[in-house]
């Protein structure tokens, strides 16, 4: 299981995924171009000490994230986007232990043809009224009922 983040916009929730997954011990990926300049040195302030620029792995673009692994032969599992506009709720879906779990930008989501090329999407329920989380919580709670499911969550 991994998470990749569709152009993110926030350095700052950068960091703190890249938190969260060190903790979960799950692979990250990002979908550039970001909205903050991506170096080394930011990702170091960000991530604090969670987070080493190389364990940070980068995708160009949408094709190339879609590309991934084909070269090396490797099964992509699913790509399970997380949506405000996602048709399963988060607590109806079954996941899978190679999913993806894809996030959007914090200011625009996906695009349409995101959302298309998803193998499914997923509603983090919340109260009327409400927009959506924060991005990194989007994450935290997604990961960790993935892993739950799947019988990963560390020990």
């Amino acid at each position: 299981m991994d998470v990749t983040l569709y152009q993110p916009d926030i350095a700052q929730n950068l960091g703190a995924i890249m938190r969260s997954c060190a903790c979960f011990d799950v692979a990250l990926s990002v979908i550039e171009p970001c909205g903050f300049p991506l170096t080394a040195r930011g990702i170091r302030k960000a991530a604090m000490d969670y987070g080493a620029p190389d364990a940070l792995t980068r995708h160009q673009n949408w094709e190339a994230f879609q590309n991934r692994g084909e070269s090396a032969g490797k099964n992509r599992g699913r790509t399970v986007l997380f949506t405000t506009k996602g048709a399963t709720p988060l607590p109806d879906f079954k996941f899978q232990a190679n999913d993806t779990l894809l996030f959007g930008r914090e200011s625009a989501g996906v695009p349409d043809h995101v959302h298309t090329a998803a193998d499914a999407r997923v509603v983090i329920p919340i109260a009327a009224g409400a927009r959506s989380f924060n991005l990194s919580n989007s994450v935290a709670i997604a990961l960790f009922e993935a892993l739950r499911q799947t019988g990963a969550l560390p020990a």
